[in-house]
């Protein structure tokens, strides 16, 4: 990845995050320290980042981190959401998962992001925990939901 898409993924990262007024109600430090996380979690190439364009330009990721059946990341630019980045993302995803043996797909979101949620169901995800967990990007607890799929 060059340094130029890890900043255009980055930034993708970001917008999706800020549009969710659920994910960015925590006052005005919070949005400075989850933007240099999203830059900072591009930069370091270490996980699989899968990139969707529409017309050159970045407006979608997902990313693979903390295990082979793990999807830590998928985040859709808001003006492109709904339109099927999100869903071709995960399916691609889940693609690779099955090439490599993989039997399940987990994923992990904000108890109350309800979209997320959504997409996640209609991609075969069921809830499987909800409770307290730590996000490193924001320095804090907040309520989470795991979903599981089988591949």
């Amino acid at each position: 990845m060059t340094e130029a898409d890890a900043e255009s993924v980055g930034e993708v990262g970001f917008a999706a995050w800020a549009a969710n007024r659920i994910l960015n109600d925590f006052g005005t430090e919070m949005p400075e320290r989850v933007h240099r996380a999203f830059c900072d979690f591009a930069a370091t190439g270490s996980p699989v980042i899968l990139v969707a364009e529409c017309e050159g330009e970045i407006v979608g990721w997902t990313a693979r981190d903390g295990g082979p059946d793990y999807v830590s990341d998928l985040w859709v630019r808001p003006d492109h959401q709904g339109k099927g980045a999100g869903r071709a993302l995960l399916e691609h995803v889940f693609s690779l998962m099955r090439s490599e043996g993989t039997e399940r797909a987990r994923i992990a979101t904000h108890a109350r992001n309800i979209g997320a949620i959504r997409l996640y169901e209609r991609c075969g995800f069921v809830l499987v925990w909800r409770g307290m967990e730590r996000s490193e990007a924001m320095q804090m607890d907040v309520e989470k939901v795991h979903l599981e799929k089988a591949l």
